[in-house]
């Protein structure tokens, strides 16, 4: 077995990994490759560094706007509050789209803060950075584990409630959630941990998501089968670069015009002269 300083899993690894329901079609391995196996590559570096899109951008300043507001908590009571977030967030050096869009999400969100008067024990801006990893060793299995959290409350004395903001029309991905909450058993072993998605641009809940002990089992054990076949993928590709394609095999089609790397990408329906 690989070395476990080398092995970790995510949600993101996960969702590169595997599709979510539904999305088989528009699932392409290569992506995983350029963005795991290549991101020292120039032309992928820069690719991944421009790689933000306007929708994630949003998403991150709406949570930054939340952050913002409960950290400053009299602006949620303040006729002007939507501006100073708006100030603090920098708004006006982006494009108008996205200003609008935000104040939007800040105005309903003030509006009806999900957050007030709730016991929160965590909330991120959303741009730490990546979490301390969670060591999970077994007989079987060990790798790091990368969670992370938007905010978190404390609902009862023995009950914690996982919350993960998102903006846009993309549907809710239930591995994310199983994710924290198997962050959630090492991280709050004495809590119980239940988990939600809440779309603060539509003021959508999702329904609560919880899972047993052994349903925790399940997953720590495959998040364990995803670090393990992603290592053995890139020491595959480090052994032999030629193998690129074989290894993280390509899924062209109509939705290469999204992918960061059609411009780069030698099976891109959208590559010069198709």
């Amino acid at each position: 077995m690989s070395s476990p300083v080398r092995l970790f899993a995510s949600y993101h690894l996960w969702s590169l990994i595997a599709p979510a329901s539904g999305q088989q079609r528009w699932h392409c391995q290569m992506k995983r490759g350029f963005i795991k196996a290549r991101q020292d590559e120039p032309k992928v570096k820069a690719l991944l560094k421009a790689k933000v899109t306007p929708s994630q951008r949003i998403g991150l300043l709406a949570q930054k706007g939340v952050y913002e507001f409960h950290h400053n908590r009299h602006l949620l009571n303040s006729v002007d509050g939507v501006e100073k977030v708006a100030r603090l967030l920098k708004l006006g050096n982006l494009a108008d789209e996205i200003q609008q869009r935000v104040r939007q999400i800040l105005k309903k969100y003030q509006d009806a803060p999900l957050l007030l008067n709730k016991r929160v024990m965590l909330l991120t801006r959303g741009d730490e950075g990546f979490p301390k990893p969670i060591f999970i060793e077994r007989q079987n299995y060990h790798f790091r584990l990368y969670a992370a959290m938007d905010c978190v409350l404390n609902e009862s004395d023995s009950t914690l409630h996982i919350i993960d903001f998102k903006t846009g029309k993309s549907p809710f991905d239930r591995r994310q959630a199983l994710v924290y909450l198997l962050a959630a058993r090492y991280l709050y072993p004495k809590y119980k941990a239940i988990a939600s998605f809440y779309n603060l641009e539509m003021g959508k809940k999702s329904h609560v998501i919880t899972v047993s002990r052994s349903e925790l089992k399940l997953i720590e054990y495959h998040l364990g089968y995803i670090a393990e076949k992603h290592q053995k993928d890139l020491k595959r590709y480090h052994q032999n670069t030629e193998d690129f394609s074989h290894i993280f095999p390509p899924n062209p089609g109509y939705h290469c015009r999204f992918c960061p790397f059609q411009s780069i990408c030698d099976f891109s329906t959208t590559s010069d002269g198709e």
